[in-house]
């Protein structure tokens, strides 16, 4: 089997992005057989072929490509097919759900992160605490430490989970502020929960009590993470 031909199969069996150098020791004795005289050279070969497998799924004949994302390499499909794909991704599971605050707070961590919650709450205008805990528990988000102020808030970034939901090679990445809120929009337009309809269906004061509980609970389990 041809070494082009290995890094493609691995590729495509792996579940989340595959660095170059995972891949040099996976094809270390194709490599060598090839070849190859020390590190430096079996790394360039496969990075040489890695350069051209990207170019061929690049083509038009190609509905999924080979790319960049989240520090290592991995398939996925080509924009131009993504309505496509998700149609069918949500004929076989449950789409994720995340609540409009929910969103709201991804996206200022994600454009100022390392961020605290009180900051988050200047910039949204209410209480953040409550949805911190979900996206901890999404692990889209995480703990950075404390910032060095008085109370030592928590500050909370991006993970490398966000990057493989929205393609992201790292953060630099990241569209204008106008082009996420419309990738936010077709990403999860089908799944969103807005926060209104769920407390509806709870009497106003049980559901207050409810929130509370939940916003002390998570914000907790973040501090211990932290601490």
């Amino acid at each position: 089997m041809s070494l082009k031909a290995q890094l493609e199969a691995i590729i495509y069996a792996a579940e989340t992005p595959i660095t170059l150098e995972q891949m040099t020791q996976l094809v270390k004795e194709t490599v060598i057989a090839e070849g190859a005289a020390d590190e430096a050279e079996m790394k360039s070969r496969v990075r040489s072929c890695l350069e051209e497998l990207v170019g061929e799924y690049g083509g038009p004949d190609h509905g999924i490509e080979v790319r960049q994302v989240a520090g290592g390499y991995r398939m996925s499909t080509k924009p131009e097919q993504h309505e496509v794909v998700r149609a069918f991704a949500k004929s076989l599971k449950p789409p994720i759900r995340l609540s409009l605050p929910a969103l709201e707070t991804l996206a200022v961590i994600a454009y100022k992160q390392p961020f605290t919650v009180p900051e988050i709450n200047d910039i949204r205008g209410v209480d953040s605490g409550g949805v911190i805990g979900t996206l901890l528990d999404r692990k889209l988000i995480t703990t950075a430490g404390r910032k060095q102020v008085i109370g030592r808030p928590i500050l909370y970034k991006t993970t490398k989970e966000f990057l493989m939901r929205f393609g992201l090679k790292d953060v630099n990445e990241l569209p204008s502020m106008e082009e996420f809120e419309k990738l936010v929009a077709e990403s999860f337009q089908a799944e969103l929960i807005p926060a209104e309809s769920a407390a509806a269906e709870v009497p106003t004061a049980a559901a207050s009590e409810a929130s509370d509980a939940e916003s002390s609970s998570e914000v907790s389990e973040a501090e211990k993470e932290a601490s």
